[in-house]
C-alpha cells in the first residue's frame, strides 16, 4: 500500500511540474529542419531553468507511439524486476528472419541497445511478462501508460503514446534518480545510453523509427547532455517520407543541440 501513495504521488508531482513550466520558443532551429527538408519537432529541457526549449510546440505536445526509444523504459524495467540479470546477459533473438541481418544473433542489452535490435527487447518483454510490464509503465509515468494486451508489441504498433515533452520529462527523472526504480537498474541504463563523452559534456541517446500501416514514417531521436554538472534532456521527432530520412534523425537533433551551446 505504502509504494502505490509513493508511486502516485512521484507521477502526481510529475504532472503538476510539467503543468507549470514555462516554454519558450526557439525559432532558430527551424532552418536546420528547413535545410534537411523535413517537418517536426525538438524539445530541450533547461532543467535548472525550469522551462522547455521548443520548436514547434504543438507538435511537441502531440503523443506518438514511442518505437524503439521505449528500449530505454523496457531497459529500466527488465532489470528493475530480474527478468535480467545484467546488460551483457545474453538473450535468445529467437531463430527467425530478422528485418536487420544483424539482428539474427542472440545478444545482451549493451549491444542489443546500441544496434536496436526489436527481437532482443521483445524477449526481455516477453520475460518481464504482460502485469509486470503494465506495472513498470506506470512507476515510471511513462506517456499515456496504455500497454494494451500484447506484451511485445506495444511500443511498435501503439497504444502506447508519448509526446516529445514527456519524453524529455521522463529522461529528466531517469537522469536525477526520482523514479522508483533500482539504482542499479538506473546506472545500467545511463551506461548502455551513451554515445560520446568529450571533455565538455557527455552525450546519451536512442533513436526510434516507427513504421506503421500509414505514411508518413515518425523518426525519433531522444537523450540528454550531461554539460557542466547540468542536465539537458531532449527530444526530435519527424516526418520521414521515406527510409532515407531515417538518417537524418541524428544530424539534425545534433544541429539542434549545437545552436543551443549544449554541444
Amino acid at each position: 500500500m505504502k509504494r502505490a501513495i509513493f508511486i502516485f504521488v512521484v507521477l502526481a508531482t510529475s504532472f503538476r511540474f510539467a503543468e507549470a513550466r514555462d516554454y519558450q520558443d526557439a525559432p532558430e532551429l527551424g532552418k536546420y529542419f528547413e535545410e534537411m527538408n523535413v517537418v517536426g519537432t525538438f524539445v530541450l529541457f533547461d532543467v535548472a531553468g525550469d522551462k522547455m526549449i521548443v520548436w514547434n510546440k504543438a507538435r511537441a505536445e502531440q503523443r506518438i507511439t514511442p518505437a524503439s526509444t521505449f528500449k530505454i523504459a523496457n531497459s529500466l524495467i527488465g532489470l528493475d524486476v530480474g527478468a535480467v540479470k545484467n546488460v551483457d546477459e545474453v538473450l535468445p533473438y529467437g531463430g527467425k528472419p530478422q528485418w536487420i541481418k544483424e539482428w539474427e544473433r542472440d545478444m545482451g542489452l549493451r549491444e542489443a541497445i546500441k544496434m536496436s535490435n526489436v527481437a532482443i527487447y521483445q524477449e526481455l518483454a516477453r520475460r518481464i511478462g504482460i502485469e509486470r510490464m503494465r506495472a513498470g509503465v506506470k512507476k515510471l509515468g511513462y506517456g499515456n501508460m496504455e500497454i494494451g494486451n500484447v506484451v511485445d508489441r506495444f511500443w511498435l504498433d501503439g497504444p502506447l503514446a508519448i509526446s516529445a515533452i514527456e519524453q524529455t520529462e521522463f529522461l529528466h527523472r531517469l537522469v536525477k534518480g526520482s523514479l522508483p526504480i533500482t539504482p542499479e537498474a538506473v546506472r545500467a541504463v545511463k551506461e548502455i545510453t551513451l554515445l560520446e563523452k568529450t571533455d565538455a559534456y557527455e552525450l546519451h541517446g536512442k533513436t526510434g523509427w516507427l513504421v506503421g500501416s500509414t505514411s508518413p514514417q515518425i523518426g525519433w531521436w531522444v537523450g540528454w547532455v550531461e554539460r557542466n554538472e547540468r542536465i539537458f534532456p531532449f527530444a526530435l521527432n519527424i516526418d520521414m517520407k521515406s527510409d532515407a530520412d531515417a538518417a537524418k534523425r541524428i544530424p539534425l537533433g545534433r544541429n539542434c543541440l549545437k545552436a543551443l551551446g549544449k554541444l
